[in-house]
């Protein structure tokens, strides 16, 4: 998969994306969605793992992850893609960034060009959003992305301790979600 948008690449992961990715997580930015400071021990098992979700290509049934990099460098700078919640019967939008690649708008940009991909690329007519309340950055790149809230409640995500508040959105093919000219 390759998808280019204004400013970055999102693209099939790499091997060699686990150095950047374990580095990513090394300052704890990213132990929300589990990758803990020590991930570096296990995050070439995870990019396997992942490159063979992403062959089986079914959202439906598994976690897809791609490489966000910035067009002009190559940069690692995140990863987009889709999970689906066994518990909520629902396929969900995955994202992160690393801590000092934020606040630049890559988040939704990401968000967004995966979207289109998504709706365009799979008999999905829905996509759900999961954040915890208190995540204002996040829930921002959701509704960016024309994601709209539906709820709040109290639930328990694969990596969390015990219920957190959250948001819950959404986003369907033809009512929500708009290709975009540019991102």
């Amino acid at each position: 998969m390759l998808i280019e948008t204004q400013r970055l690449v999102i693209r099939d992961l790499q091997t060699e994306d686990e150095v950047p990715f374990a580095e990513m997580a090394a300052d704890g930015s990213l132990n929300d969605i589990g990758f803990d400071e020590d991930c570096g021990s296990w995050m070439a098992e995870w990019v396997a793992e992942a490159k063979e979700l992403t062959l089986r290509d079914n959202p439906l049934m598994d976690y897809l992850a791609y490489t966000v990099t910035l067009k002009d460098s190559g940069i690692v700078v995140g990863s987009v893609g889709c999970s689906y919640y066994d518990d909520l019967q629902e396929t969900g939008i995955t994202y992160f960034m690393g801590a000092r690649y934020r606040k630049n708008g890559y988040a939704a940009e990401a968000v967004k060009a995966y979207i289109e991909f998504f709706f365009s690329n799979y008999d999905v007519h829905r996509m759900i959003a999961t954040v915890r309340d208190e995540n204002i950055s996040s829930w921002k790149v959701v509704e960016k992305a024309n994601f709209k809230l539906t709820e709040k409640k109290r639930y328990r995500d694969i990596n969390d301790d015990k219920e957190e508040l959250y948001r819950f959105y959404e986003i369907t093919r033809g009512n929500d979600y708009e290709p975009a000219s540019d991102y």
